[in-house]
């Protein structure tokens, strides 16, 4: 009889502990901006004891740049999943993940789901050791980041089904958000006549927004901020805004400004004139997540605020449709005001 107490207890014992090990919540870690902000709209409703998020990179973090520190090393030693951008844009952490990979830990890249339906934009070369690579900005299509969402939904319903009906779901809705946001972006950056539909920006990161809404796009860099501007291509793009009568010219959150003010010197020593525009552009960092600007949606929506109204402050007279109702987050009033003073 003791012996089957024995064996009881340690039964109990045995299923206590496998309880527990159920209980953990599932840890995942996320690199850029936009992967956090997929992954908390993803996750909403999944209980707190369920599931971490631990985002590594903040508001204005350039992640080119960006070398992983000693506790994102121990955040992803720990966690789960990593869920990444790819494509190159984390070029610092390729080791990092490689080791990761070979432990066991899950790493997803956001722009799988992109690069498999064929909507990658590719042939640059950043070195010689990296040629031929794709242009890793994929998430300034509205609709590459509807491919974004389910594949992250359908990653997630895999590693965690008792869940997946809430990431499917949370999926469907946000999807459905996207297109609003897609239409209004259209109907938008449409009211610009098509001759002058050009856009100025710091580095090469606006090719799929442009492709998405229908603008010319020259950066002065190349795709990555890792790329160098010399006196020939700061020289090259002011003779191009020059001659094609462009009235604004664009900062990026995450790239010093310094460059573009040199392009705008250079155009004023040649007799011309060009403006910056009235706040930066988001580029490869969201803002902060108190701010408009701080969502995929705001962060696309506020970036066609600040074109537009840039250029309505230049000359051009243009009216921007009125932000849809159903769209979170909603534009706050200091950002509407500017159009209203144009």
């Amino acid at each position: 009889m003791a012996i089957f107490r024995i064996v009881g207890g340690v039964l109990l014992l045995l299923l206590a502990l496998s309880a527990a090990a159920q209980a953990d919540p599932l840890n995942i870690v996320t690199t850029t901006t936009q992967a956090t902000d997929v992954m908390t709209i993803l996750t909403k409703g999944v209980p707190d004891e369920a599931l971490t998020i631990t985002a590594l990179m903040g508001a204005g973090v350039d992640p080119h740049l960006y070398q992983p520190n000693e506790a994102d090393i121990n955040a992803m030693n720990a966690a789960d999943v990593v869920i990444y951008s790819g494509l190159h844009l984390e070029g610092q952490f390729d080791e990092v993940f490689e080791a990761l990979s070979e432990k066991g830990t899950i790493i997803y890249a956001l722009s799988k789901p992109v690069k498999d339906a064929g909507f990658i934009f590719g042939g640059f070369d950043l070195s010689e050791e990296l040629q031929d690579v794709d242009d890793p900005h994929f998430w300034f299509d509205p609709r590459n980041w509807q491919l974004v969402v389910q594949g992250a939904a359908d990653e997630l319903a895999a590693i965690d089904p008792d869940n997946a009906e809430i990431y499917q779901t949370n999926a469907e809705e946000y999807i459905e958000q996207l297109t609003l946001l897609y239409d209004w972006g259209v109907a938008a950056m449409s009211t610009v006549p098509e001759d002058q539909r050009v856009l100025v920006t710091s580095h090469d990161a606006f090719q799929y927004f442009g492709d998405a809404f229908g603008w010319e796009v020259r950066g002065l860099q190349g795709i990555s901020t890792e790329d160098e501007a010399g006196v020939a291509d700061i020289q090259d793009l002011a003779a191009f805004v020059k001659d094609r009568a462009i009235p604004v010219m664009f900062v990026e959150s995450s790239v010093p400004p310094d460059t573009i003010q040199a392009v705008q010197e250079a155009i004023t020593a040649e007799g011309g004139s060009v403006q910056l525009g009235v706040r930066e552009l988001f580029s490869d960092a969201m803002g902060s997540t108190d701010e408009f600007g701080g969502t995929y949606i705001g962060m696309i929506a506020q970036n066609i605020y600040t074109i537009l109204q840039s250029y309505q402050l230049a000359g051009l007279d243009i009216t921007i449709p009125d932000y849809p109702a159903e769209l979170e987050p909603q534009p706050s009033e200091e950002l509407l005001a500017l159009e209203a003073a144009s």
